[in-house]
């Protein structure tokens, strides 16, 4: 399998590229803070972009290398980071071609039939072969680990010898959902540019951007569901996702008195190996319900809700800090009974189906 046919670990399917997202909605904090070390002179030459997965850090990281490879100064300081969607580089950065770029991300894997599970030390040697080769040009560069906690320790080291020493007029940009994995010694290097969740008006016009019209009471309920992370509201509506959400729902609302029939519908569902993108998306969404479930417990029922009759539901299964705590300890029991089960291929039906009459017994 060549380089051009593996799938693109920086891209959610369905969703533009970063690299071809000319807006980002939601985040002008953390844009301001960067555009405001660039214009006092402060420009460090590593930056973390942290925050929860789909929350457009990777789409920060691009709308930066714009800025910078566009040369920006002048008499005047920049007032934002946007550059002119019609010139040269912009055409070149949305086609994968400007050679001032150089994305660090996972590559193939061993046998080359697939992407590698991490980040490699040989991808950072291609960086370190990227930044050697394009200094005699002079002009800036960038460097876009995406995402940077996919390293493993071995090419962690290899990027932290390149943050110790820095090239000149290179900019790393980092990608990172977890900073916690990151070395201790790569954080201290870098500064950070944390992005927060996206609110339903910024999130309805993140997911119009990417070609995902939605009515503003589905987008309110879209955003609870994905946790304000447009990645995650573009793979919900593309596995439609709040459908599923609202099937769950409907059958919680008959709890303690199960209705099987609808359990068994569900189960039967997820079963075969055709279904395991719908089996991992349930999952999530059972883990989801019962962390929402445990939150109603404390805080009350949820607004805005996910699915209709979600806070009725909640508020009668969790209608105290006691329901809170049984709901919260039954997540991290079936939390681990899921990752136990699709490690060793239980049967998903057999699965899904445990893990619905646990739940009815603690309703009962």
């Amino acid at each position: 399998m060549s380089a051009e046919d593996l799938p693109d670990p920086t891209r959610v399917e369905g969703a533009p590229h970063p690299r071809e997202t000319e807006r980002l909605r939601g985040q002008a904090r953390a844009e301001a803070d960067f555009r405001d070390a660039f214009n006092t002179g402060r420009l460090h030459h590593g930056w973390m972009l942290t925050g929860p997965r789909g929350v457009g850090k990777a789409t920060l990281a691009w709308r930066i290398a714009r800025f910078l490879l566009s040369d920006p100064g002048g008499m005047f300081a920049p007032e934002s980071l946007d550059t002119d969607p019609d010139s040269a580089l912009a055409h070149r950065i949305r086609a994968g071609a400007e050679p001032g770029v150089f994305v660090l991300k996972r590559g193939a894997n061993a046998t080359e039939t697939g992407l590698s599970q991490d980040i490699r030390v040989d991808e950072v040697r291609r960086a370190k072969s990227f930044l050697h080769l394009s200094a005699a040009e002079g002009g800036r560069r960038v460097v876009i680990v995406d995402a940077a906690d996919e390293m493993n320790t071995q090419a962690a080291n290899a990027l932290l010898k390149l943050l110790e020493e820095p090239p000149e007029r290179v900019t790393f940009l980092l990608v990172t959902h977890q900073p916690a994995r990151l070395l201790p010694t790569i954080r201290s290097r870098c500064r950070e540019l944390r992005l927060a969740t996206l609110g339903p008006a910024d999130m309805a016009q993140a997911l119009e951007a990417a070609g995902v019209m939605l009515e503003d009471e589905d987008a309110a309920g879209l955003t609870a569901l994905a946790g304000g992370s447009v990645g995650e509201a573009v793979r919900l509506v593309n596995l439609e996702g709040m459908e599923a959400y609202a099937r769950l729902v409907a059958l919680f609302a008959t709890l303690p008195r199960l209705d099987r029939a609808q359990a068994v519908a569900l189960a039967e569902r997820l079963a075969g190996k055709q279904n395991e993108t719908r089996l991992d998306l349930t999952l999530g969404l059972l883990d989801l319900f019962l962390a929402r479930l445990a939150r109603a417990g404390l805080q009350g029922p949820p607004v805005p809700e996910a699915a209709p009759g979600e806070a009725e539901v909640m508020a009668r299964l969790a209608p105290d800090g006691a329901a809170a705590l049984k709901w919260a300890t039954l997540a991290q029991t079936l939390g681990a009974r899921a990752r136990h089960g699709r490690a060793v291929n239980l049967d998903p039906a057999a699965l899904v189906m445990d893990m619905v009459l646990e739940m009815t017994a603690a309703a009962a």
